[in-house]
């Protein structure tokens, strides 16, 4: 290469890219990176989103070599949100209440964790003033560290009842619990009378081995008036929204709830204020439709 070829070659990360990343497993169906950096390239900044497969079990080593290595920040999915939230030094009192990490960033030499899903959840909700909890009946389906983030949401935001529904019950009374007085164990017919029923498990995710499989709800449970919520946003309409949404209820993907939480992400990361709207560009196209309806 000649002196001077260097400057034609097409801009990209250099060594003064500051790293962030997705860390789950698996991973490859992340659309967290597209998410993050539709952000950086809005706001100008030479940063760089990546995607890190990390297998269960080894979020403690993967946070100690993406500290060693100078990263700046993590978005943290499944398996990894309990493990990493044991693992950071310091986590806020969303994170701790939750016992679920999410987002991982680095501050005076401190890793600090945060749980940014069940405000993205609410936010996600509430675009287009398609539902508010306020006052409303709402199912979740799941007790893990996405559930929980979802029913301390719910109670948070001030609905009246808030019914878990998982099929080990100490672990749906604990998430119940961070509804406060609006929580309960309860079971899936009880779907029928809810103003919203999310799904907050694995069932339908494409590419997951050992998925849980059946129904989270019996669809002939669900129908018009009804907002109804699967947080697996791949594929992008599972087999069980697909059913829901022919017995006339309102249908939601767990996209909305993946962009909101990921532009809270980019403003713990850099301190300003998400493009959200940008951000919805990359993954929803044009219009922004993230109801799969």
């Amino acid at each position: 290469m000649e002196d001077g070829d260097d400057a034609a070659l097409a801009p990209g990360p250099s060594a003064a890219t500051r790293v962030v990343g997705v860390m789950g497993y698996p991973v490859g169906h992340s659309l967290s990176p597209r998410l993050h950096n539709a952000a950086f390239a809005r706001l100008g900044l030479d940063w760089v989103s990546v995607g890190f497969p990390v297998e269960p079990g080894g979020a403690a080593v993967a946070l100690a070599g993406a500290r060693a290595l100078g990263v700046r920040g993590l978005s943290v999915t499944m398996p990894h949100k309990e493990d990493v939230a044991a693992a950071v030094d310091q986590t806020t009192p969303e994170a701790a209440r939750l016992g679920a990490v999410n987002c991982v960033w680095e501050s005076d030499g401190v890793w600090r964790g945060d749980n940014t899903d069940g405000a993205g959840f609410v936010a996600s909700l509430a675009r287009g003033d398609r539902f508010h909890p306020e006052g409303r009946r709402c199912l979740v389906v799941g007790a893990g560290g996405a559930a929980r983030a979802v029913i301390a949401a719910l109670g948070d935001a001030g609905a009246a009842e808030v019914v878990v529904v998982n099929r080990t019950v100490a672990r749906a009374e604990t998430a119940a619990r961070l509804a406060g007085a609006a929580g309960r164990v309860g079971t899936a017919e009880e779907a029928a009378g809810c103003d919203l029923v999310v799904n907050a498990t694995p069932a339908g995710m494409g590419d997951v081995a050992g998925a849980p499989t059946g129904w989270p709800v019996e669809p002939g449970l669900l129908g018009p008036g009804q907002v109804v919520v699967d947080l697996v946003y791949h594929p992008p309409v599972t087999p069980w929204l697909a059913a829901v949404a022919a017995r006339g209820a309102t249908t939601v993907n767990g996209l909305g709830m993946l962009v909101h939480q990921a532009a809270l992400q980019i403003e713990r990361w850099t301190s300003l204020p998400a493009p959200v709207e940008a951000m919805w560009a990359a993954v929803a196209g044009p219009g922004h439709d993230d109801a799969p309806r």
